[in-house]
């Protein structure tokens, strides 16, 4: 589908202020995304925090799930995270996410992170896909 990464951090927030997430379709079911590890994303043992971690698998495969969902906006319902390695500044995380099932109002999906061909982390989630009704006009005018 797409071989060139887009920066998806494009509004202020988290993600944004902790350095931004790249992402990329790779087919309808398959997304990559990725970041390289700053100073600021280490905990105090020296490697990646696992609340970065967490919050990257979150923002990739949430953005997985939304465009699965036909851009519709998804909302994170569970995440189920195993650290398996360890990432340190400077090396880049590539995210993998593959979308299992798609029904009317939920994307189930598995992500893994990996660090010089290593799974550092594997998630299993579960989005729902937010059904947003348009705004109906004000009457007060």
């Amino acid at each position: 589908m797409s071989s060139k990464f887009e920066q998806i951090s494009i509004k202020p927030g988290f993600i944004k202020h902790n350095g931004g997430v790249l992402f990329r379709t790779v087919s309808d079911t398959e997304y990559e995304f990725k970041t390289t590890i700053n100073e600021n994303h280490l905990n105090a043992a020296g490697i990646t925090h696992g609340g970065y971690l967490s919050a990257l698998i979150d923002a990739g495969a949430g953005t997985a799930a939304h465009r699965a969902a036909d851009n519709a906006p998804c909302v994170t319902i569970s995440l189920d995270l195993k650290f398996i390695g360890a990432s340190k500044v400077g090396d880049e995380v590539i995210g993998y996410t593959k979308i299992l099932k798609k029904t009317n109002t939920l994307i189930f999906l598995f992500c893994e992170l990996k660090c010089n061909n290593k799974i550092i982390t594997s998630a299993s989630g579960l989005w729902k896909i937010l059904k947003i009704k348009p705004s109906s006009p004000d009457p007060s005018g």
